[in-house]
């Protein structure tokens, strides 16, 4: 341990730490080997948990898991400012010992006695450590995206199953009663068969449609080499940490893999949307580096079991999402507009009502859903003899579907801790067996986003194109030397 306070991230040490495994890691991850039991309990004795990824989303996703039950013994950040800034924190509200390090595979090689880790960190790095944590049998909550490709989205759906650890993705609203709610009422053919669906957002808020910023020194407290990871090796520059990542291909999933993750939760889960069977998208203002300005993605669904009733089947569906700004016409929706009304500008003048930011409207056979908030929590349905949207809860026809979900008790984030105390993997909602067929889903609009004006037919299963040979590249690119999954 460094004066600081956190353990180094040398070669030596860090081989040094991984021969506790006995030969089960090497430099690069995880060997798989049998996955070793959750540890037991003593009485009264609370689970620990480790931090990958102290700042911004990580900061949150620790506090919240203390508030709900779990002790913190490590924390792990690639930037010595973060991590400090947290662990001072934890060690005033916490535990005073609280362990800190740079690499979370030094980490996980010297702490057995971790149960369970968040991984907050940006996108490219999901993966690699929920991969690791998993096959060492530590629980995993790991903030949405799940992944940055698909081929890691279906390695960590695999994972699940194999070592039956608890696992949830940090989409919140999959936990919300309204939600949950959507689901019921829209999977009881309230408004009748879906076959269309528009979903926007005003993301991105983050720089996009730029090319590769000059080179700038790396601040004194990031560890450049451990924040690029997997990622092909780049020089620093302040436009890539601590946020602005978002947008690059090599790091992020732009404002699809960001938001898609929420406004498009109720409409995969509600509808039983399953791998699209072709995907296009229009853009303006990509960039060889990054996600564009503006787009527009087509996905085709094909027919799929009705889940509320066993034996039929749903009808095939075209799906629309919007962002950057763009998004479906007025026309379309016109009932949102009404619904919304005028609103003010920042003088305080009326202004014009117009669609809100963000939004997704399902268009049914007998009526119109919608839902306003991006955690799908806030709905509202009209019928097609209805002039005005109304709140679901209080609409006559959705009164008398019944409650077919269990509701969370405390949340997305103490929804994971319960099920990590009762060792029960199936309780999470967004559990990776869920979280991992909806971030596929989405990972395919990305490669249309880096494909655009081809209509790339989708096999879901195989992960591939048969039709656009080029979308291969995009489905598991290679890690940079000594990273592994």
């Amino acid at each position: 341990m460094n004066p600081n306070g956190y353990f180094s991230s040398s070669r030596r040490d860090f081989l040094r730490g991984a021969m506790l495994t006995a030969g089960a890691f090497a430099l690069g991850g995880c060997a798989t080997l049998r996955t070793p039991k959750p540890r037991v309990l003593q009485p009264g004795e609370k689970l620990n948990l480790a931090g990958i990824g102290a700042g911004g989303k990580g900061d949150s996703d620790i506090s919240e898991m203390v508030k709900a039950g779990m002790n913190v013994i490590a924390l792990c950040d690639v930037d010595e400012k973060t991590l400090n800034s947290k662990a001072e924190k934890i060690r005033k509200e916490v535990n005073p010992n609280v362990r800190l390090y740079r690499d979370f595979r030094e980490m996980l090689a010297k702490e057995p006695l971790i149960d369970a880790c968040t991984i907050s960190t940006p996108d490219h790095m999901h993966a690699p450590a929920a991969a690791m944590a998993m096959q060492l049998g530590k629980h995993v909550y790991v903030q949405k995206p799940l992944t940055h490709t698909i081929w890691e989205a279906r390695r960590l759906r695999d994972l699940a199953r194999t070592t039956g650890v608890v696992t949830q993705m940090g989409n919140q609203g999959s936990a919300t009663d309204g939600l949950r709610r959507g689901v019921e009422v829209i999977q009881a053919g309230v408004i009748g068969q879906v076959k269309e669906v528009h979903v926007w957002t005003n993301r991105p808020i983050w720089p996009q449609g730029i090319e590769r910023p000059k080179e700038e020194p790396v601040p004194p407290t990031l560890d450049w080499n451990l924040w690029l990871g997997v990622a092909p090796q780049r020089p620093y520059a302040k436009g890539y940490h601590p946020f602005a990542w978002r947008g690059w291909y090599d790091f992020g999933t732009g404002a699809l893999g960001d938001m898609a993750c929420h406004t498009c939760n109720l409409a995969v889960r509600a509808l039983n949307l399953g791998y699209a069977t072709e995907v296009e998208a229009v853009t303006e203002g990509a960039t060889s580096e990054t996600f564009p300005l503006h787009a527009k993605v087509r996905f085709q669904f094909p027919a799929r079991p009705n889940p509320a009733k066993p034996g039929e089947m749903l009808p095939p569906v075209t799906f629309f999402w919007y962002e950057g700004g763009w998004k479906p016409g007025d026309d379309l929706c016109k009932d949102i507009i009404e619904f919304t009304g005028p609103g003010r500008d920042k003088n305080g003048k009326e202004t014009p009502a117009q669609l809100p930011i963000a939004g997704c409207y399902f268009i049914g056979e007998k009526g119109r859903f919608f839902s306003r908030s991006d955690y799908g929590d806030q709905n509202f349905m009209r019928l097609n003899d209805e002039p005005k949207l109304r709140a679901i809860q209080k609409h006559e026809a959705c009164v008398p579907v019944p409650e077919t979900l269990p509701r969370s008790k405390g949340g997305n984030y103490k929804e994971w801790v319960d099920a990590c105390y009762a060792n029960d993997p199936k309780a999470p909602y967004s559990r990776f067996e869920i979280a991992a067929y909806l971030t596929e889903i989405i990972l395919v609009g990305c490669i249309a986003l880096r494909l655009p004006g081809k209509k790339i037919q989708w096999d879901g299963p195989n992960m591939r194109s048969p039709n656009t040979p080029e979308a291969a590249q995009f489905v598991n690119p290679p890690y940079r030397a000594g990273w592994k999954c």
